[in-house]
């Protein structure tokens, strides 16, 4: 079934002379403009921007071909490598780069012109729900998730299906009742299906044998794929086969990433787009998105230069980043083993830099807060902020430096513990 887009994108035919423009410059004639308002062709531009504005909506054509060298690099793991050491690294996992092994995007790479580059993964949903959806149209996204796809598919008119991802000693996907969603009364108005790989809070990444169903899915019901794959890197505890979504080439995907998670930089407001899939829909796609990139206008230039410097700190930055969280990890399984109580447990995390823990269902999650917000002066996310389906969950981050996470984990031991007296 053929993928479904938005009647909200104009790709009306050009008028004839934007068509004779076109023209021109496929045969390699460049024209001057006499209507030419970009200051910086006129000898205009600041000494602080010296650079020719080139409007590539996509982004800067240079900052894309760093990106994409970046994405390509060899994917060598090298036996000396301290992590190959350490089961809880992700077994085997060396840098970066090594993630990237998989049929897809090992074998043909990543092509610069698959890549828009934006300020965040926020700014790319928009874009994608604007390209897919009609106002009334849905998608669909994971929860337990954070509510962020909500709030933006919101704001674009469209609606948000929830699928629930199910926990059995580890988080899965329940294929069954995708299936359900999508041949139901309804179904039939959602445009895209959401992963979140790994996903936030539950730490889960997409199996192999779910994503094979997924992709299936998306294929029949000519609907689309929006893998958001900024926490991919960060592996804790992790099963075996777990791969990026990125270079998809089965069913339309967009895989998203970005500077916020890969640098731990939310500041350094640099995301990103891959789209991948059979060929006709990747043009399809991609005319389309274009014009929506070209009305919101490429990153600014002043940031974009940065990008190949940023990329080149990248591997380091989330190697210290991983083995932070690795750490505390690790110190969260002593102390939580070393508690006389024992009422406190981890549900199994196998990537990001978040995770559950869980405690007597009798303890109301606002109370436990509320009480760590009075005697700790510490506060935090309950379950039910990330609509978990029963009480008794507390999100806890694992970047704190680790005086300061292991203070926090014995005021929340001691919290439980007090609240059951």
């Amino acid at each position: 079934m053929s993928v479904h887009f938005s009647s909200r994108v104009d790709i009306s035919a050009p008028n004839p002379i934007a068509a004779a423009e076109a023209a021109a410059k496929a045969n390699g004639i460049a024209l001057s403009k006499l209507n030419d308002s970009n200051p910086t062709r006129h000898g205009l531009a600041p000494e602080l921007v010296p650079s020719v504005y080139t409007a590539d909506p996509r982004g800067p054509r240079a900052a894309r071909e760093s990106l994409a060298a970046f994405l390509n690099t060899a994917n060598v793991v090298d036996a000396s490598s301290p992590q190959l050491a350490s089961p809880a690294a992700g077994e085997g996992r060396n840098e970066r780069h090594a993630v990237f092994v998989n049929a897809n995007t090992a074998i043909e790479g990543v092509d610069p012109d698959a890549l828009y580059l934006l300020s965040s993964t926020s700014e790319a949903y928009s874009w994608l729900i604007k390209l897919l959806c009609n106002a009334g149209d849905a998608v669909l996204a994971p929860k337990p998730g954070y509510p962020l796809i909500e709030s933006i598919a919101r704001l674009e008119c469209v609606d948000t299906v929830e699928y629930q991802l199910q926990f059995d000693g580890s988080w899965f996907i329940d294929i069954a009742e995708l299936e359900r969603l999508l041949s139901e009364p309804g179904g039939e108005l959602i445009r895209a299906l959401v992963l979140i790989n790994p996903n936030n809070p539950t730490g889960s990444y997409v199996k192999p044998t779910e994503r094979a169903h997924i992709v299936t899915l998306c294929r029949e019901h000519g609907i689309a794929l929006i893998a958001d794959e900024v926490f991919f890197d960060y592996s804790l505890e992790p099963f075996p086969g777990d791969a990026r979504l990125a270079g998809e080439r089965g069913v339309l995907t967009f895989a998203l990433d970005g500077f916020s998670k890969m640098l731990a930089a939310p500041h350094a407001k640099v995301g990103w787009i891959q789209v991948s899939g059979p060929d006709e829909d990747v043009a399809e796609a991609q005319r389309r998105l274009d014009v929506i990139a070209d009305d919101y206008l490429p990153m600014s230039d002043i940031i974009a230069e940065r990008i190949p410097a940023l990329l080149n700190a990248a591997p380091a930055q989330t190697r210290r980043v991983g083995e932070r969280v690795r750490d505390n990890l690790a110190k969260l399984h002593t102390l939580l083993n070393a508690d006389p109580n024992g009422l406190v447990s981890v549900l199994r995390a196998e990537g990001g830099w978040n995770v559950l823990l869980r405690v007597p269902s009798v303890i109301d999650e606002n109370e436990m807060v509320l009480r760590l917000i009075d005697e700790h002066q510490l506060t935090g996310q309950p379950g039910y902020f990330f609509d978990m389906t029963s009480n008794g969950y507390l999100a806890v981050s694992l970047l704190p430096e680790p005086d300061e996470f292991e203070r926090g984990i014995r005021a929340v031991l001691n919290t439980v513990a007090a609240l059951l007296r």
